[in-house]
C-alpha cells in the first residue's frame, strides 16, 4: 500500500494528524466487501439455510460490520484525497454529491421492491400477502402521507434502513475532517461521545433515556431507525481512521493473534449456533439479561470487540497487501482461484449497485422458493443463481462506468 502526504497540509495540521493517508486501494478492502455482498444476499433471502454459516450465527457481529467498516476505509481513500487536495469546502461538496447518489439509490430501491411485492399480490393468488412480509401495510393503505415520509426519511421500514444510515454517517465526515485539523484525539472523542449517546441501554440505566440519539422510523409509533447511524458511525470511522493513518496499523504478533482467537472462540457459546446446535442453553438467559451489550440497532460494544477481533484475524490471514489472497495453490487451482478472486473484487468495487440489486433479488428468490418449495437442492441453485447475478451486475456497472462509447468514432 502506498501513501503520500501534501507538504502544505502537513504544515497546517497539528502534529497528531500528520500520519500519512492511504491513496491506493488495497485488494483486501474490495475482497472482504465483496464477500459481505454475498453474505448479505443470503441473509436477506427468506428461510435460506445458507444463513446457518454466515458470521452472524457464530458471533455478535455480521456482514453489516464488514460492509460499514470497509465503506469507511474506501471513503478515506475516495474522499480523503479530495479534502487534502482541494480543501474542506470542496471535500464536503463531494461528500454531499455522494449522499445525493445514495439517497436516490435508496428511493429507487424502495419503489422497486414495493412494486415487486405488490405485483406478487396483484397477479397471484397466494396464501400470504407479500406486502405484509416487509410490513408495508400502512404505505399501501394510505400512500399519500407515507410518500412524504419516504422522501423525507421520516418513514423508513426496517428492510430499507441501511442506506439512510450510511447517508447520515457520510454527512458526519466533514465534521470529522474538520476536527482532525485540531487533533485526531478530537475525532476519537467525538466518535466515542456520539456512540455513547446512541446506546439506549446505557442511557436508560443512567436515567438519561431522553438524550438517546436516533431518528424516528415512522410517524405513528416511537420506533426509530433499526440501524442507528450514531451508533454505527463508530465502526465506519474506525475503518476511516485506519486508512487515513490516524490509527496505526496493528502489528502482527502471537499475543494479538491469540487474544483475537480467544475473543472469537468465546463468542461461539453465546451465539445462535451455540444456543441452538451446540447445547449452550445457559447462553439464552445471558443474552436476554445483557442484550444491550450486543444490540444490533445501536451497535453494542461486544459487536465492536468481536468484529475487530475477527477483522484482525482476517487481515493477518490475508497477508501484507493481500499477498496470500493473490497466490492460492498452483496450476489449475491457482488459475481458478485467480478468476474467482477477480469476480469477488469486482463485486466489492461496485458494492452500492450490487447491494441495491441484491435486496430486490432476495425478495424475488424468496417468492420463487415459496412457490416451488424449499429443498436443499432448490436453495443451493437459488443461492448460486443469486451469486452469479451479483457478479454480472458488478461487471455490467463497471462496463457502463468505463464509458466505452467514448472511444468509438
Amino acid at each position: 500500500m502506498t501513501s503520500v502526504a501534501d507538504p502544505a497540509m502537513l504544515k497546517s495540521r497539528p502534529k497528531e494528524a500528520v500520519a500519512p493517508a492511504a491513496t491506493t486501494r488495497d485488494i483486501r478492502l474490495d475482497f472482504f466487501r465483496g464477500l459481505a455482498m454475498f453474505i448479505i444476499l443470503c441473509a436477506h433471502t427468506p428461510r435460506n439455510f445458507f444463513t446457518s454459516w454466515i458470521p452472524a450465527r457464530w458471533g455478535f457481529s455480521d456482514a453489516t460490520e464488514i460492509f460499514v467498516f470497509c465503506s469507511g476505509m474506501a471513503s478515506a481513500i475516495a474522499f480523503g484525497r479530495t479534502f487534502d487536495r482541494a480543501g474542506w469546502a470542496l471535500g464536503s461538496g463531494r461528500v454531499g454529491f455522494r449522499v445525493w447518489q445514495v439517497y436516490w439509490a435508496h428511493i429507487g430501491m424502495f419503489f422497486a421492491i414495493a412494486t415487486l411485492l405488490a405485483a406478487f399480490d396483484h397477479f397471484g393468488d397466494f396464501e400470504k400477502t407479500y406486502i405484509g412480509t416487509l410490513n408495508l401495510w400502512k404505505f399501501f393503505a394510505d400512500p399519500g402521507p407515507q410518500l412524504v415520509g419516504i422522501f423525507t426519511l421520516t418513514y423508513v421500514p426496517n428492510y430499507f434502513d441501511i442506506l439512510p444510515m450510511y447517508m447520515v454517517i457520510l454527512v458526519m465526515m466533514p465534521l470529522m475532517m474538520a476536527l482532525s485539523r485540531v487533533s485526531v484525539w478530537a475525532v476519537f472523542a467525538a466518535m466515542g461521545l456520539i456512540w455513547l449517546f446512541a446506546q439506549r441501554a446505557v442511557l436508560d440505566a443512567l436515567g438519561l433515556i431522553d438524550l438517546h440519539l436516533g431518528f424516528p422510523a415512522e410517524p405513528w409509533s416511537d420506533r426509530k431507525w433499526f440501524f442507528n447511524p450514531f451508533g454505527w458511525q463508530l465502526v465506519f470511522f474506525t475503518g476511516f481512521a485506519l486508512m487515513r493513518g490516524w490509527l496505526p496499523k496493528p502489528p502482527v504478533n502471537k499475543v494479538l493473534i491469540g487474544l483475537a482467537l480467544v475473543i472469537v472462540i468465546a463468542n461461539v457459546p453465546l451465539s445462535h449456533i451455540g444456543m441452538r446446535e451446540l447445547g449452550f442453553d445457559w447462553a439464552r438467559g445471558w443474552r436476554i439479561a445483557n442484550s444491550g451489550l450486543f444490540n444490533k440497532s445501536d451497535f453494542g460494544i461486544l459487536r465492536y470487540v468481536h468484529f475487530l477481533s475477527l477483522a484482525y484475524l482476517c487481515w493477518v490471514a490475508a497477508g501484507d497487501g493481500g499477498a496470500r489472497l493473490k497466490t492460492v495453490g498452483t496450476g489449475l487451482l491457482s488459475r481458478a482461484w485467480g478468476a474467482l478472486l477477480r469476480m469477488i473484487l469486482k463485486v466489492g468495487q461496485q458494492s452500492l449497485a450490487v447491494f441495491v440489486f441484491s435486496m430486490a433479488f432476495a425478495r424475488l428468490s424468496g417468492f420463487v422458493m415459496d412457490q416451488i418449495g424449499r429443498t436443499t437442492w432448490n436453495m443451493v441453485v437459488a443461492n448460486c443463481v443469486g451469486f452469479v447475478s451479483l457478479i454480472l451486475v458488478a461487471y455490467s456497472v463497471a462496463w457502463f462506468k468505463s464509458h466505452p462509447w467514448r472511444g468509438v468514432k
